[in-house]
């Protein structure tokens, strides 16, 4: 789905990733890994596959795409032990995503330092193309934004009942990403957390399988 943000250019793409094709920039925001392990850590098992899949799907989408720039949104790890519990392919994958390419990792609340043994480039945010890159959205009225931090989740009523979708949400004025995590939650774009963030009614990029759907405001529904 391709719209315009604060003037820019932009792409809402199937996986959750924004693609900014001026400048060749691909942003993700909120991976969350070794979610799995961290909960594992604390007694709650759950599948440790949640790394992989992860990186499975932002590796293809540097194929598909070969950004000059890859930029992680924050909370790219789930705590700040997790760089530590990555296994070592996982570790090497990472590695890999800098070669012949920038990499930034904007820090968010969930990894605030930042990686201490990956390459990259660290940020709290970034201003390219009359845009500005941070993890968590600013209260108020905040043209050019690009965030994560919310998790958007779009609920549509359909005739044969409802569906609930990871989503984009903007106005036009600033955007927000849904979580690339493989294990990470969404939160309804109804809930009182997106209050005041937008100058107008927003619409929701609701993420399928083949591409993003537009969705009016007055077509979703709360949880």
């Amino acid at each position: 789905m391709e719209t315009r943000v604060n003037g820019a250019a932009v792409t809402f793409r199937c996986s959750g990733a924004l693609w900014l094709a001026d400048v060749r920039m691909l942003i993700v925001a909120d991976l969350h890994l070794e979610k799995g392990s961290s909960y594992a850590s604390r007694g709650q098992m759950l599948p440790p596959y949640d790394t992989r899949e992860t990186l499975r799907r932002l590796e293809a989408e540097v194929a598909a795409l070969t950004p000059a720039s890859v930029v992680l949104l924050g909370d790219t790890f789930h705590d700040r032990r997790s760089e530590g519990r990555l296994a070592g392919d996982d570790a090497e994958r990472l590695r890999a995503l800098a070669v012949g390419r920038t990499l930034v990792w904007v820090v968010g609340n969930h990894d605030a330092d930042g990686p201490r043994a990956l390459p990259g480039e660290t940020a709290d945010e970034i201003a390219v193309a009359g845009l500005i890159l941070r993890h968590e959205p600013q209260a108020g009225v905040q043209p050019g934004e690009v965030a994560g931090h919310l998790h958007p989740a779009a609920k549509v009523r359909a005739p044969r009942g409802t569906v609930r979708r990871r989503c984009f949400v903007t106005d036009g004025e600033r955007v927000i990403l849904p979580a690339f995590g493989a294990y990470a939650g969404g939160l309804n774009v109804r809930d009182a957390a997106f209050a005041g963030m937008f100058v107008r009614p927003p619409l929701a990029g609701a993420v399928g399988a083949a591409r993003v759907r537009a969705v009016g405001w007055r077509q979703l529904v709360g949880d």
